[in-house]
C-alpha cells in the first residue's frame, strides 16, 4: 500500500470541511448602520452633509446630530467606515456638542416631530424601534432629487410668498377627500409643494385616481409620488395645508365652492358727483373699496359722506372674495393704483376740508386686468402707468 501523504489528504478534506460561522452584527451595529445609511442617502439627495439649525428640516437636524455621535465614538466610526463613500467621518466631530446648549438629543427631535413624548416605563415605548412615520417621512425626503430646472419654478414660488403675505393667497387645512391638480400649490413638511404635472385619468378598482406626480419643492427639490401616497401625506401631516388658488376654487366668483367661506365683496363705484374735476372725468374716476357685508348697505348714505364725495353712487362692478383678508387685498389694489390717486379736497357738511384716500384715475378695463392678474398670481410683475394709464410689466 503506497504511503499517504498527509498534507495532501488534508487539504483534499478541507475541501469538504464546513465553514466557519462568520459573527452577525449585534442589534446596536444594526441600528448604527442603518442610521448611517440614512445619512447616506440625504448626502445623495442635496450634495452635502445634514447640518444643525432651527431653519432646517427636522430630519436634517436628527441626522446631523447621529452623524456628530458616529464621528466622536471609535468603534462607531470603525463600524461605518467600509460606507462611507462620501468621506463623512473624514470631515471631524464639528458639529454640536452635547454639553451646547444648542444641542438636540434624537429623542427631542422625534417628539418634535410626533408631539409628544411617551413614557420611559410605558410598555408601549418600543426603544430603538422607529416608528412607522418617522420612517415614511425619512424615505418621503430622501426619495427627492434636485430640480434641474428649479430655475423656472422659482418665480412662482416668490409670487406664491408674496401672495400669502398680502393676503390674496391663504392656505387651508388639506382634506382627504380633496383633489389634487396640476399646477395648484400645497404645504408640506413646512415646505411650499407645486404639483408641475398630474398622471392622465384613470382609477383604480376602487374608483380612486392613481398614477404619479411631478411635485417641486420650494428648497429646489423635486420627487415624483403616487398621487394617492402625497394625498395621505398631506393629510396626516399636521401642517398639511391647500394653497388658495383663485382659479380652482374661486378666490373672486359668483359662487363659493362647496369648502368655500365667503369673506366680503370687493367694489367699483362711480361717483354722479358735479364737481368739476369729477364731471370732467367721470368715465375715469373710480372708488375701489371691500365690505364684508351687502355693498348697498355701504353707499346706502354716500350723498352726505364725503369719503363718496358727498354723492349718490354707481356700482359698475363687484367681486365676491372667499377665504381671503379682505383688507389685505384692498391694501393690494390701493398700492397698486397709488399713483393714480385722485387728488382732490372737497368740504364737508360743516365746511371743513376732506381729501378722500380711495378714488383712482383708472379705466375699469384696467381694474379689471388687476384682478385677473390677482386671480392667476402674475399681479406681482405688473405696475400700473398713470400716464399711458395701462399695467405695465416691471422692469
Amino acid at each position: 500500500m503506497a504511503d499517504i501523504d498527509l498534507d495532501e489528504l488534508r487539504a483534499e478534506l478541507d475541501e469538504f470541511a464546513q465553514p466557519q460561522k462568520k459573527h452577525g452584527r449585534s442589534p446596536r451595529e444594526e441600528r448604527i448602520i442603518a442610521g448611517f445609511e440614512d445619512i447616506l442617502r440625504f448626502v445623495e439627495t442635496h450634495g452635502r452633509a445634514p447640518q444643525h439649525g432651527e431653519e432646517r428640516d427636522i430630519f436634517e437636524r436628527l441626522y446631523a446630530t447621529r452623524l456628530d455621535r458616529i464621528r466622536a465614538q471609535l468603534d462607531c466610526r470603525e463600524i461605518v467606515a467600509p460606507l462611507d463613500r462620501f468621506g463623512l467621518l473624514e470631515a471631524g466631530a464639528d458639529g454640536v456638542r452635547e454639553d451646547s446648549p444648542e444641542f438636540v438629543s434624537d429623542d427631542d427631535l422625534l417628539a418634535a416631530l410626533s408631539g409628544a413624548v411617551a413614557a420611559e416605563d410605558d410598555i408601549s415605548n418600543l426603544r430603538h424601534v422607529r416608528p412607522r412615520a418617522e420612517i415614511n417621512a425619512a424615505e418621503e425626503v430622501a426619495n427627492r432629487r434636485p430640480c434641474d430646472d428649479f430655475e423656472a419654478f422659482k418665480p412662482l414660488f416668490d409670487a406664491v410668498r408674496d401672495d400669502l403675505k398680502s393676503g390674496v393667497r391663504t392656505s387651508r387645512r388639506f382634506r382627504e377627500d380633496t383633489a389634487i391638480r396640476k399646477g395648484e400649490f400645497f404645504i408640506l413638511g413646512g415646505q411650499i409643494a407645486y404639483v408641475a404635472s398630474e398622471p392622465e385619468d384613470y382609477t383604480t378598482e376602487h374608483g380612486h385616481s392613481q398614477g404619479r406626480l411631478r411635485v417641486i419643492f420650494d428648497n429646489g427639490t423635486e420627487n415624483d409620488p403616487l398621487l394617492r401616497s402625497f394625498q395621505r401625506a398631506l393629510y396626516k401631516d399636521d401642517g398639511g395645508r391647500r394653497v388658495s388658488d383663485p382659479i380652482v376654487g374661486g378666490l373672486f366668483g359668483d359662487e363659493a365652492g362647496p369648502d368655500d367661506l365667503k369673506s366680503g365683496t370687493i367694489y367699483v363705484l362711480r361717483s354722479r358727483s358735479e364737481h368739476p374735476v369729477v364731471a370732467a372725468h367721470r368715465d375715469l374716476i373710480h372708488k375701489i373699496g371691500v365690505t364684508g357685508g351687502r355693498v348697498e348697505s355701504r353707499i346706502a348714505n354716500a350723498a352726505l359722506d364725503p369719503t363718496y364725495l358727498l354723492a349718490d353712487v354707481d356700482v359698475v362692478a363687484t367681486y365676491d372674495l372667499f377665504d381671503i383678508n379682505r383688507v389685505k387685498l384692498e391694501a393690494l389694489f390701493h398700492r397698486v393704483f397709488a399713483g393714480a390717486r385722485l387728488d382732490l379736497t372737497i368740504e364737508d357738511r360743516f365746511g371743513h376740508p376732506v381729501r378722500p384716500q380711495e378714488w383712482f384715475l383708472v379705466p375699469l378695463h384696467v381694474i379689471e386686468e388687476v384682478v385677473g392678474r390677482v386671480r392667476d398670481g402674475s399681479l406681482v410683475d405688473y405696475e400700473y402707468d398713470p400716464e399711458t394709464a395701462i399695467l405695465k410689466r416691471r422692469l
